[in-house]
């Protein structure tokens, strides 16, 4: 599960009324992580740019082929094969290179955990298939870093925008709002997601 207590939403309580008052209202969030990192990228990849449904049917279908998720696993799969499971050509195609740099020594994943939050970002977007956005999410789910808030994440933004009363929000207020949920950003973005699809 995502590491916090009380100390990070009490922070984030008396920084932000309104967010204070999402936390009081849906108490302590459990939010399951995935320590490993290739899992996690896999993971992370496969939910780019589709609804949470249509992704946990594709995930789920590729454990049970699966077993264990590994980069040998995947390069020992048929491309065609695990495209069965129900994602594209091009996001197979991510997954495996990034399996092949794995396996050919071109990452190391154990690097990260020694890295600054931008430095991890930096690091794997050299990956094809690997923008900020899911770095940022390696950065909460795997790493358990604390104090992340994506810009590039949709839901993020409209939970602000909904939370704060605004009809647009610019690069300029999401900076401010990121800057007053610190150190402890990661916390606010599990409130503010969940504040997204209520």
């Amino acid at each position: 599960m995502f590491t916090y207590g009380e100390k990070e939403t009490e922070y984030l309580k008396s920084r932000d009324r309104k967010l204070g008052e999402v936390i009081d209202r849906m108490g302590f969030l459990e939010v399951e992580v995935m320590p490993d990192v290739f899992t996690a990228l896999v993971f992370s990849i496969i939910n780019q740019q589709v609804s949470s449904k249509a992704a946990d049917t594709v995930w789920a279908r590729l454990q049970e082929m699966a077993g264990t998720m590994s980069p040998e696993f995947i390069l020992a799969m048929d491309a065609e094969a695990l495209q069965k499971c129900g994602t594209t050509h091009k996001k197979i195609s991510y997954i495996r290179g990034i399996a092949e740099a794995v396996v050919t020594g071109q990452v190391d994943f154990t690097k990260l955990r020694h890295m600054s939050d931008k430095q991890v970002i930096n690091y794997l977007s050299s990956l094809h298939g690997i923008g900020p956005w899911t770095a940022e999410m390696l950065l909460i789910f795997s790493l358990n870093r604390p104090d992340v808030v994506s810009y590039d994440d949709l839901a993020i933004r409209r939970a602000m925008m909904k939370l704060y009363g605004l009809t647009e929000l610019t690069k300029e207020q999401f900076q401010r709002y990121r800057k007053r949920y610190s150190p402890y950003g990661s916390v606010a973005s599990l409130y503010l997601w969940d504040l997204s699809v209520e």
